[in-house]
């Protein structure tokens, strides 16, 4: 079978990777060794596997089978750090049961696209990317079965927890190399066909990622490599379960990222627009904080550029926190925001064909009927033209001009651009239309969503929904 893929880059050098163990202390007065230290002392440590060229078959195989239907319970059911090993080494497990599944349907998702948009350089890198990532865990998941699993030991577990950390840093920059690329390519592709790609593969993307970040920090507060509730991992993160802060925040979200971007406005141009949080800022639920971050972040860039084009910096934006009343007994509450008026509706999804992964691109929450968290960025910056009403959730919408200088290339551009484009992980994104389809993409990946309605000429209220994700036992 004809190879996909030519270099591949080794995994680390195990002399790079140490594990430090801590011995089991039983109540008794002597320690007893750990079953996976005593595994490698009798039968010596074991190699990882080495990575090898992935085959057609081998990804056609793996795309046929069904996305996992993640739920939070999946990502917390190993327990609060810090992990014993055995929990540890079943996060493991769990980990590499999903992500080369879910590796192989995006290869196969972009092998479907035109050969002319294949080509482009920037998604052929991120093709290459996915292809390099699947041939670094596909031998780990040849030897995995649900009765003898692949990773055994803690040097297993540090091998694998590496090639996670190097999948999570090649991919971090797909959501820009893929914008340039799709940009370069919009003449060759419907611009429905394009939303409707984009929006299945970062919704694919933000789960992978997720389902790596949660197992890697898991990892760094583990009994097994050092990890106790007064260490570095742990000590100053209490409500973390891996990613997970089970009592976020929103209100401390919004002040951090409202004085960055208001530290990018002051820059550029010396004005420093107000924001005022009111409500009910104590409010605290379980949550992804880098999800929440990105979300507001990008909102929040949104109203400050309105505000600042229309000349009403004396005006503040306010954000407020409304935290919805649990309610156990009720029945399952809706997961996206109530519709704004017909007139005013934005962001409808067209209806796309079905697909056997279509079920798979949201989380589940623990508790249907939790509690949620509705945020309304209000800005009096004008409002969104009518014009541009039916455009503004689709990726392939774009104000950036097909004869101006690329994004993230050596140019000075518009300010107003660079703020557009200001953020963590998303430099090179100036006009390209990605804040607010990825942002709802983040909101509905839990169960919310997020509603816009303007008055063209007076300004735009923006709510943004956060599903509770129930109670996490202790």
């Amino acid at each position: 079978m004809k190879a996909m893929s030519t270099p591949i880059r080794s995994l680390r050098s195990r002399s790079r990777l140490s594990a430090s163990t801590t011995l089991s202390a039983a109540p008794i007065a002597r320690r007893r060794i750990s079953t996976s230290i005593w595994n490698s002392f009798i039968f010596g440590p074991r190699s990882p596997p080495t990575p090898r060229p992935v085959t057609d078959h081998e990804v056609a195989e793996l795309a046929r089978k069904e996305l996992h239907p993640l739920s939070l319970a999946d990502l917390i059911k190993h327990g609060r750090p810090p992990l014993s090993e055995p929990a540890l080494l079943s996060s493991a497990n769990f980990t590499l049961s999903l992500i080369p599944v879910r590796l192989a349907s995006r290869i196969q998702a972009l092998r479907n696209l035109p050969y002319i948009v294949v080509s482009n350089p920037n998604i052929n890198k991120i093709y290459k990317n996915y292809v390099h990532s699947l041939s670094t865990l596909l031998p780990w998941y040849a030897n995995h079965t649900t009765h003898t699993p692949a990773i055994e030991t803690l040097e297993d577990e540090v091998a694998f927890t590496s090639a996670l950390s190097e999948l999570v840093a090649t991919h971090q920059d797909t959501i820009p190399v893929l914008a340039r690329g799709f940009l370069e390519c919009r003449r060759y592709i419907p611009p429905q066909d394009a939303t409707r790609f984009l929006d299945e593969h970062l919704r694919v993307r933000i789960g992978t990622r997720l389902i790596a970040e949660q197992h890697i920090a898991l990892h760094h507060s583990s009994q097994a490599h050092g990890g106790t509730r007064n260490s570095v991992h742990y000590g100053d993160r209490p409500n973390y379960i891996g990613v997970i802060d089970t009592a976020l925040r929103p209100a401390t979200t919004v002040e951090l990222c409202a004085d960055w971007v208001a530290d990018i406005c002051e820059l550029r141009y010396g004005i420093r627009p107000k924001v005022v949080i009111n409500g009910e800022p104590d409010t605290t639920f379980a949550f992804v904080p880098m999800h929440l971050e990105y979300i507001v972040t990008e909102l929040l860039k949104n109203a400050f550029r309105a505000t600042l084009e229309n000349r009403m910096e004396s005006e503040p934006i306010v954000v407020t926190i409304a935290p919805e009343p649990a309610s156990p007994s009720a029945t399952p509450r809706r997961t996206t925001p109530p519709p704004p008026p017909p007139e005013y509706s934005l962001g409808e999804h067209d209806d796309p064909e079905p697909d056997h992964h279509s079920e798979s691109h949201t989380i589940l929450p623990l508790d249907e009927n939790a509690s949620g968290v509705t945020i309304r960025i209000r800005d009096r910056g004008g409002g969104i033209s009518p014009s541009l009403l039916d455009k503004i959730w689709s990726y392939s919408f774009t104000t950036f001009s097909a004869d101006d200088e690329l994004p993230g290339s050596s140019g000075n551009g518009d300010g107003l651009a660079a703020l557009s484009s200001a953020g963590p992980g998303a430099s090179s994104l100036a006009g390209l239309g990605y804040g607010l389809p990825l942002s709802r993409a983040y909101a509905e990946y839990f169960g919310g969503g997020i509603a816009l309605q303007s008055l063209y000429g007076w300004g735009t209220d923006v709510y943004l929904r956060l599903k509770g994700v129930g109670k996490i036992d202790s």
